[in-house]
């Protein structure tokens, strides 16, 4: 599914080629693995790995083939990105349609792809070398911009504001991780030197606002409630019209 110009180089991934199935059936003996079989196999490495594990052969051994045999299914891995990116997005549960509430529809939206890339750690940092948008993918694209419909954005402002939030919540995904990785690593006890460092820092170097924002009172929220807060926000400000 990779094109190739008349320089011999890569001219990048054909969405054409990639999602249109094909009409010609194959001949002599049925094929002993399947695409979606490859990539089933390379979402579960990426799952359990991270995405550097994902290796044409490492995927072959997965499934217990022979390396040069999975580029009769997937010529490159820039392909098996693609793939394995619409593949996951598939888990994304949709409704069969908006319920009319269009702030609620979009929460909650969000909050699944929020779940989904939790469950696929890696697809966060694979998104923006995505060339192409696979047929989950557009199911999703497509229900997010129904729910948009109410707001009174036109087509291409709604598309705007649904990259963004998407982006949010891939950002927020990867900071939440990191977080959590750092504190299983270091505990409690890193977390609270470190926020004494910050106070006693802002005071001591004159940083007023910073001081201010590290000592404002507030409660604790838990990681649910932090990402609807700040989702809320962007929401808010995203669909402002006026």
């Amino acid at each position: 599914m990779t094109r190739t110009g008349t320089s011999g180089r890569t001219a990048g991934v054909d969405p054409e080629a990639l999602w249109t199935p094909a009409e010609r059936p194959r001949r002599g003996r049925p094929p002993a693995h399947s695409r979606a079989e490859i990539t089933a196999a390379a979402v579960a490495l990426a799952d359990a790995e991270g995405l550097g594990a994902v290796t044409m052969r490492a995927v072959a051994a997965r499934i217990g083939a022979g390396t040069m045999s999975l580029y009769s299914y997937v010529p490159d891995k820039e392909t098996l990105l693609e793939l394995m990116i619409d593949q996951a997005s598939g888990g994304h549960r949709l409704p069969a349609g908006p319920s009319g509430d269009w702030r609620a529809d979009l929460r909650d939206f969000f909050r699944e792809q929020r779940a989904l890339m939790r469950r696929h750690p890696w697809l966060p940092a694979a998104l923006p070398a995505r060339r192409t948008f696979g047929p989950n993918t557009l199911a999703a694209l497509e229900y997010a911009l129904a729910v948009l419909t109410p707001t009174g954005l036109d087509a291409r402002a709604a598309l705007e504001v649904f990259s963004l939030l998407s982006g949010f919540v891939a950002s927020h995904v990867t900071h939440e991780l990191a977080q959590e990785d750092t504190a299983g690593a270091t505990g409690r006890a890193f977390h609270d030197a470190q926020v004494r460092y910050l106070r006693s820092a802002a005071v001591t170097a004159g940083h007023p606002k910073i001081s201010e924002a590290l000592t404002a009172p507030g409660a604790v929220s838990s990681p649910d409630a932090t990402f609807d807060r700040l989702l809320n926000r962007m929401i808010d400000g995203l669909t402002a019209t006026g």
